[in-house]
């Protein structure tokens, strides 16, 4: 897919892990989602408790092994958080390129930054709040941005 405001395509993404449970795979499928509730109650993020099942325990693919994405399992044991991971970290950029601001009024690439990072979160909403993720009448204040990382 073509970037959105260079005018550039894009580089291809990684390969996806096979679609199979390889047989000398190490855990079961009710093994991997006791791992994942632990990590989830633990603060991990679904991308942290993927990485962390890919590096540390041999799980190339939870969906593979469960028939479930991290993200629905954490879902059924009410361990998500209020906002999207995604959303989460273009808040936290949105906050460093604030705070970088303040003492740097005349950067000039960073307001342009600033006006993108801001514009990809409204329309990241837009489209939570058409799939119900998010309530219909979310918006994003400015003001008080480090209450939504908490």
């Amino acid at each position: 897919m073509a970037r959105m405001y260079s005018r550039r395509k894009g580089k291809s993404g990684s390969k996806t892990p096979p679609k199979r449970v390889p047989s000398w795979a190490p855990y079961k499928s009710k093994e991997v989602e006791k791992l994942i509730q632990k990590m989830g109650k633990a603060g991990k993020s679904a991308s942290e408790i993927g990485l962390i099942l890919r590096d540390s325990y041999g799980i190339n693919s939870v969906k593979a092994l469960t028939g479930k994405k991290v993200n629905t399992l954490l879902k059924e044991h009410g361990i998500t958080k209020t906002l999207p991971e995604d959303m989460l970290a273009l808040i936290k950029k949105l906050i460093s390129i604030k705070t970088h601001l303040e003492q740097n009024k005349q950067d000039q690439t960073a307001k342009r930054g600033h006006i993108l990072t801001s514009s990809r979160i409204r329309r990241l909403a837009k489209y939570y709040q058409r799939s119900k993720v998010l309530e219909s009448d979310w918006v994003l204040n400015l003001d008080r941005l480090k209450i939504y990382l908490e």
